[in-house]
Order: structure tokens, then C-alpha cells, then sequence
């Protein structure tokens, strides 16, 4: 029986591994620092109280139940040797397979900004969005009991990076300041509230059709959101943000959606990473003169029919996962692998479908 050692319990890697769990031939072990699969596209939700963390993870265990020949397993992954294909966990642990997947997920990426890495929230976790969750609140509650505190920025929100997660954020933000927190906050003075989302780009989801950029523009405007596109945020302090324009706005919560790199695992895989700290891969999902290793997800450089990366979207890693598995399998079985251009098409397709699905602002306007 082969042995699939895979790394991280995200989308790419879970949909790896259920797909895998349909071979009895084939033995997969899962390893993540944790136990639940996170939703990251409903972590903006969590942030903001509109669901609970319960609400947004799920069993890693519960998923894989049924499938006996998948073992799943808590640890870190900090170290890989791609030679023996084994990967070793913080605890000391190793796992070697004759394949290993690294699908080991994504940090966020603050490209050298001062003070970012130390002001800032990210959005890219369940602890994180909990964390936002708390810091949000705290800001309400300390603002209705000192009213002065909104002079100072109290009720100012900045959200750094107007991807599908910025925008998101920014729009169930300024929703919830003009209707839900004026339910709750009586005696705030909410009108002086202002969201804020900065970009260096210049369109808002920048990796989706115009049309869909042009939509969401439009649903952020009319929710009170203050969009500064071709500007970037250059410094963040404990009480403000100071942008590329030399704009200097004052707050006590800043968001960061400014984009991912691979995690910290990438830095210890032997291999020498590519944009964003990511590994390249080839059209199989394999890592160039590692056999039998592949890398899924935000962990890869996945390139599109055009021959540019795909985006880091939940879509792209689910449907990588799967056509990994299938390559995998066909390896094991002596069959010829799966074409990558149905991963193309399909990709494409998964992209498109998020587009009219799952617009931005969905709940408020």
C-alpha cells in the first residue's frame, strides 16, 4: 500500500486528501497545527460578529471519518526533506511517504511596512478574525463610554488591500455602521464613523473581471466606503496610518487584507521558493527534480493556461487538491496523468462562479 504524507488541512490539502481516501490502496496521512479546516471566505463574518468561529471551522477528524485508510494528525510541519520525502513536525515527529504534498497554506505579507507587522490585524485565520472580533468591539465600547475618543480616531477602520477579503471586510463594516451597530449603540454618535480602504492598485478586485470590479466600486460607495486606490499605506502606528499620498488618517484599527506569502514552511523545504515565497510547480502539481513531491494551494506558483499565476483563491486550491489526487493515483496505478488544461478550464470556470456568487457586500446591499 503507498503511503501520502500531506501537509496542511486547508482546501487544496483536505480535497487532496478525500479524493485519495476513494483509493483502499492508498494510505494517507494528514498533518495540520490544527484540527479544523478554516473557512476563510467567512472569516470576515467571524470578525464581525455576523457568525460564530464555530461557524466558520469544522473537524479535520469528523470530515475524514469514514474513510479508514486516513489518519489525521496535530503537529506543525517545520521542516522537509524532499529527497526522502519526509516531513518533521515542531514535537519532533516524522512522517515519510512515497509522496508528500505540501499544501501547507499561506501568512500574511506585509511587504516591509513599518509597523505593520505590529498595529495591524490580518484576516487570514480563525484566531485572527477572533482577534479583529475583539478589537472591533473594544473600540465601539470604549467610544460609547468616551465620546471623545472619536476625535482621536476611535471609529475610524482602515483596510489595507481591496482584494475579495478587503472588500468584503470593508463592506459589511460600513453596512453595519450605518444600520446594525446604530441598533446596538444608542447613544453613538455613528455618523462619524469612516471606513477606509487603501490599495496601490487601481481597481478593487483586481484579479476579477471589470465588471465585477466596476460592481463592487459601486456597492462599496454606497456603503459609506471611502475607497483610495494608487495609494498605499506607508507607515502604521498604534493611533494612525500614514499613506503614500502623505495623508495621515487617525485610528485605532487597522485591517490587514494586503496580501499573502507562502508560510514560514517554505523557507525549509530544500527547494528554493519562487514569487512569494511560493513553490513553482509543474503542470502536474510536482516540484521540479523532487519525485513524488508536489505542492498545492497559496503553498504554489500555479500557472494558468496563459502562463500567469492563479490567483490565491479558495476555488484554485480546492480544485488544485483534487486533480493533484487524481495525478497521484494514476502514478500509483501505471495510468497516464490527468491533462493540466481540464485543471485550467475548470479553475477558470471556479473563478468565474465566485464572480457572480459571491460578490462583495452580498449581505447589505
Amino acid at each position: 500500500m503507498k503511503h501520502v504524507v500531506i501537509v496542511g488541512g486547508g482546501f487544496a490539502g483536505l480535497n487532496c486528501a478525500r479524493k485519495l481516501a476513494s483509493h483502499p490502496d492508498i494510505r494517507v496521512t494528514l498533518i495540520d497545527k490544527n484540527n479544523f479546516q478554516q473557512f476563510q471566505p467567512l472569516l470576515y463574518q467571524v470578525a464581525t460578529a455576523v457568525l460564530a468561529p464555530s461557524n466558520a471551522a469544522f473537524s479535520l477528524r469528523n470530515v475524514l471519518q469514514r474513510h479508514s485508510n486516513v489518519d489525521v494528525k496535530l503537529g506543525e510541519v517545520v521542516a522537509v526533506d524532499p529527497k526522502t520525502r519526509t516531513a518533521e513536525t515542531a514535537e519532533g515527529q516524522k512522517y515519510q511517504g512515497d509522496y508528500l504534498v505540501l499544501a501547507a497554506g499561506s501568512q500574511a505579507n506585509f511587504f516591509g511596512t513599518p509597523g505593520a507587522d505590529k498595529h495591524t490585524y490580518p484576516l487570514y485565520s480563525l484566531h485572527d478574525a477572533e482577534l479583529l472580533r475583539s478589537r472591533i468591539l473594544a473600540v465601539l465600547e470604549s467610544a460609547d463610554r468616551d465620546p471623545s475618543l472619536i476625535a482621536k480616531g476611535a471609529l475610524n477602520f482602515v483596510i489595507v488591500g481591496a482584494g475579495p477579503t478587503g472588500a468584503e471586510m470593508s463592506g459589511t463594516l460600513g453596512g453595519m455602521t450605518q444600520r446594525m451597530f446604530k441598533d446596538l449603540y444608542k447613544d453613538l454618535d455613528l455618523s462619524k464613523a469612516q471606513i477606509f480602504l487603501v490599495d496601490h492598485g487601481h481597481s478593487v478586485l483586481s484579479a476579477f473581471s471589470q465588471k465585477s470590479q466596476e460592481y463592487a466600486l459601486s456597492m462599496l460607495k454606497q456603503l459609506g466606503v471611502q475607497v483610495r486606490l494608487g495609494t498605499a499605506a506607508k507607515e502604521v502606528a498604534p493611533d494612525h496610518v500614514l499613506l503614500s499620498d502623505g495623508t495621515k488618517i487617525l485610528t485605532r484599527t487597522v485591517i490587514w487584507a494586503g496580501g499573502l506569502k507562502a508560510s514560514l514552511l517554505s523557507s525549509n523545504v530544500g527547494v528554493a521558493p519562487g514569487h512569494g515565497g511560493r513553490l513553482d510547480v509543474q503542470p502536474d502539481f510536482s516540484v521540479k527534480d523532487s519525485p513524488g513531491v508536489y505542492a498545492l494551494g497559496d503553498f504554489a506558483n500555479i500557472a494558468g493556461a496563459d502562463g500567469k499565476p492563479l490567483p490565491q483563491l479558495a476555488s484554485v486550491a480546492e480544485q488544485s487538491g483534487k486533480w493533484c489526487a487524481k495525478n497521484i493515483a494514476a502514478v500509483i496505478a501505471g495510468e497516464p496523468e490527468n491533462s493540466h488544461l481540464d485543471f485550467y478550464e475548470r479553475s477558470e470556470h471556479s473563478r468565474r462562479t465566485a464572480e457572480t456568487r459571491n460578490r462583495p457586500m452580498r449581505h447589505y446591499h
